[in-house]
């Protein structure tokens, strides 16, 4: 477990107690971000540079200012926060939000008694609202790395040695940093594909997709993984006809089989429509419409399909160009990603990397999570990121949120093992909101009774299925989470409630 409670080494204590001692006032400098910070006698290396300024690397910056350790964020965006922050996760959230409460006060709001006439759609709006989200956000950010005196430096960096990182900064000019660590921390870019070229208008990627001028009567969505489904779902609330064409066949292939077929059936209600098994060969713009070629992915006769834009969204893949990696030493893997040990260590000592451009799930979650463990490790503490508890969420209506191993994994692994379910149509909550599509599926050791792992597809699924990886990382059984006592009415009640039909063999309330 990621030890806070570790203590700086005897041998860091007495350097910075020297340093305290002996630096006289005048060595006291200013960075840019306006934060005093304090350099040894006759040098001003840092201790750690940060190149990104994304959930990984920002939160990894506050915590080494927190830490003691002399500290430089390097960003180029012109903001903080990443894809996520500003073309990703929040600006996606934003819109769903926005489009949920459209789509319930033209279909959901009279059943509830709630007579609201002529609804109609401000995209202006709906856009000003989700900019003003992410804007608050970026500043925020930038107002904690100054208060945990961290150095924002805006700019691209490029390390030129294992110690060095060469800043182009944005306002012209560039600015060479010296640190004993360098932490790469650049994320992912959007993956391009063969036989058509994104051209944001349309042809879109997912930072396109959050910035269209109008809303589109027809989408076509390539690709059936998280990022595409919740933007075809902004968009399929809004009234537009979506399509998902994926290659494999099925969508959302890292889904437990059982949660998604039932979340599939749930999208198609919606309105959303599904071409499984087909792939895409060709794009091009014909007039006003995109115009895409497709083919059963196992071979068969090509056919042509319009839309008004096409969101491409075929995964991402590690943004690590242009670092000056190769020149310095540091070892990619087969699939372009830095290699990294336990520690977070590259092939160069001094080169540490985290989040989407090392292995693991490309999350932003886990991204920061990377960049504690790797901090708390320069600074002489035990960091650690356990990665079978790292949860994922697909943000449509309802959510589906899962942690750990899926019921065809534990089979696959010749894992003997038990399964337990809890309807969300047995929910009190859920039912008086009248909102109980879903369900509640862990997957335990037969012998031990340990969660293995969980799958919840419901309302605020993301949220639920927090407590399952809390017990997780604790190494609680079925049985344990089956005898905590849940507030009631609330929807949480459903997973202890699967806990008891996967601990006992029976729920309550089924």
């Amino acid at each position: 477990p990621r030890d806070s409670r570790s203590s700086i080494s005897m041998a860091m204590l007495l350097v910075h107690a020297y340093a305290a001692r002996t630096t006289p006032a005048t060595q006291l400098l200013r960075g840019t971000a306006g934060a005093a910070r304090l350099y040894a006698a006759g040098s001003e290396e840092l201790d750690v540079v940060v190149i990104g300024g994304g959930p990984g690397g920002y939160v990894a910056s506050i915590k080494a200012g927190q830490l003691g350790l002399k500290t430089a964020c390097v960003e180029g965006r012109g903001a903080m926060g990443g894809t996520c922050l500003n073309v990703g996760c929040i600006p996606s959230k934003a819109l769903l939000n926005s489009s949920h409460k459209y789509h319930d006060a033209v279909h959901s709001f009279a059943h509830y008694g709630v007579i609201v006439e002529n609804v109609k759609v401000d995209w202006a709006a709906m856009q000003k609202q989700k900019d003003a989200a992410v804007t608050g956000l970026t500043k925020g950010i930038e107002g904690l790395l100054k208060k945990n005196k961290v150095e924002y430096v805006k700019g691209w960096g490029k390390i030129t040695g294992p110690n060095t990182v060469e800043v182009a900064l944005s306002d012209g000019g560039s600015k060479t940093l010296t640190a004993k660590n360098i932490l790469i921390a650049t994320g992912s870019e959007v993956t391009p594909m063969n036989g058509l070229v994104i051209d944001e208008q349309k042809f879109v990627s997912s930072t396109g997709a959050l910035v269209l001028k109008s809303i589109p009567k027809t989408m076509v969505v390539i690709g059936g993984g998280y990022i595409g489904l919740e933007m075809g779902s902004v968009y399929s609330r809004l009234g537009t006809k979506v399509t998902v064409v994926e290659f494999l066949d099925h969508v959302v292939p890292t889904m437990d089989g059982e949660i998604r077929r039932s979340f599939v059936r749930s999208l198609e209600k919606q309105g959303l429509k599904f071409r499984t098994g087909t792939k895409v060969t060709k794009g091009e713009v014909v007039g006003d419409k995109a115009v895409i070629t497709l083919e059963p992915s196992k071979g068969g006769p090509a056919e042509q399909m319009e839309a008004d834009v096409v969101l491409v969204s075929i995964g991402r893949r590690p943004l690590v160009k242009n670092l000056g990696l190769e020149e310095v030493g540091v070892v990619l893997d087969e699939r372009g990603r830095i290699k990294v040990d336990d520690h977070f260590k590259t092939s160069v000592p001094s080169i540490s990397a985290i989040g989407d451009c090392i292995h693991g799930p490309m999350l932003a979650h886990k991204a920061e999570e990377d960049g504690v463990a790797a901090v708390e490790t320069m600074a002489g503490k035990k960091g650690h990121v356990n990665y079978a508890t790292v949860p994922s969420i697909c943000y449509t209506h309802p959510e589906v949120a899962q942690v750990g191993i899926t019921e065809e994994e534990a089979k696959k692994s010749g894992i003997k093992y038990k399964v337990g379910k809890f309807s969300m149509m047995a929910n009190s909550r859920a039912r008086a909101q009248d909102d109980a599509e879903g369900v509640v599926k862990f997957v335990a050791d037969a012998a031990t009774d340990k969660i293995l792992g969980c799958h919840i597809m419901s309302p605020s699924a993301g949220e639920l299925i927090h407590e399952v990886v809390v017990a997780m990382e604790y190494g609680a059984s079925t049985e344990d989470l089956a005898r905590t006592c849940h507030g009631h009415p609330t929807l949480s009640e459903a997973v202890k409630e699967a806990a008891l039909a996967a601990a006992f063999g029976k729920a309550i309330h089924m």
